[in-house]
């Protein structure tokens, strides 16, 4: 198979059928092999009724239903866990992204040899202030803590090879951060497109201003997991022996300042320096046993389910 089209979505009865017309007439222009997998993460409205009709009337459509919202990451988990395409596109439901990119975005994978190709949305149709400003700002700092060097990470048009989505685990809300992961997994050659944005053109958008803070957030600690994601020792157990060696000589100096150089003199016990060498040395096993436990924790991790599908229909 070609292309697998992975759309996560969420109530958005509106755009669906037109989204799947769209798709498909450019999957029969340029005679692509396809499938178009619709994950509906918990939708209150008639979404999976419209989907289960696409189905029926297109065996290159596939659903999955999920029990309730567990976010986009979790739907794209899903999706990339069942797409079968040599080439994956991933593609938001609102009609914001446009289906004519694939063909293009289809050659830099397959004829570039590139791992990954994420859209650029140079020209945007949403408020300065809200969206336009704060995107630029959590770009600038995605690139400057990821070392990736992406012009938009939150655009949701982005092509994959196949071996990149089989590859990486995308949990939380990790879904901004693809390109990351796919870079600490060891793929290199990711590459960027600027794409057509288009205005939304039924319903309201899903994501608030908090979405920027929880990137932020997230920004955080996916720095973190590349850094010391696999060996949290190297962190915690550094910082606790550091801390621990600090309290540790400011106990010995008070030792042998009251037995040689003060012994009438106050109590050690009645010196400030006493608490603080004591909390350093208890802060910095405490950090050590963190570190410890990490590694204990990496190599014993299980895999339980992050979400719970309600219905497939048309997936082997």
């Amino acid at each position: 198979m070609d292309i697998s089209v992975v759309i996560p979505l969420l109530n958005e009865e509106e755009s669906l059928k037109e989204l799947h017309d769209w798709i498909a007439n450019v999957m029969q222009v340029n005679r692509f092999s396809y499938e178009i997998i619709f994950i509906d993460d918990g939708s209150t409205d008639n979404s999976w009724e419209i989907i289960e009709k696409l189905v029926k009337a297109n065996s290159n459509v596939k659903g999955i239903q999920f029990l309730r919202n567990y976010g986009k990451s979790q739907a794209l988990h899903a999706g990339f866990a069942k797409a079968q395409g040599n080439v994956v596109i991933t593609m938001d439901a609102d009609l914001q992204d446009n289906p004519e990119e694939i063909p293009e975005l289809y050659q830099m994978i397959v004829v570039d040899q590139m791992d990954m190709v994420s859209g650029w949305k140079k020209k945007r149709y949403d408020a300065v202030f809200t969206k336009n400003l704060p995107s630029k700002l959590f770009n600038w700092a995605a690139r400057k803590t990821s070392g990736v060097k992406l012009k938009d990470f939150n655009c949701g048009l982005k092509a994959y090879n196949k071996n990149v989505v089989k590859n990486i685990e995308v949990r939380g809300e990790m879904h901004r951060y693809i390109p990351v992961l796919a870079k600490n997994a060891g793929f290199q050659k990711i590459g960027e497109k600027v794409v057509k944005h288009q205005a939304r053109k039924y319903g309201k958008t899903k994501f608030g201003a908090e979405r920027f803070i929880y990137g932020f957030l997230d920004l955080i600690t996916i720095w973190f997991l590349s850094r010391f994601g696999k060996r949290p020792m190297h962190l915690f157990g550094a910082l606790g022996v550091l801390m621990f060696i600090i309290g540790f000589a400011f106990a010995l100096f008070l030792g042998i300042d009251k037995l040689f150089f003060n012994p009438l003199g106050r109590l050690i016990t009645q010196r400030p320096q006493f608490y603080l060498s004591l909390a350093t040395m208890i802060i910095g096993s405490q950090f050590f046993i963190a570190g410890f436990l990490g590694e204990l924790i990496l190599r014993t991790k299980d895999a339980k389910n992050r979400y719970l599908i309600k219905k497939e229909l048309n997936l082997n």
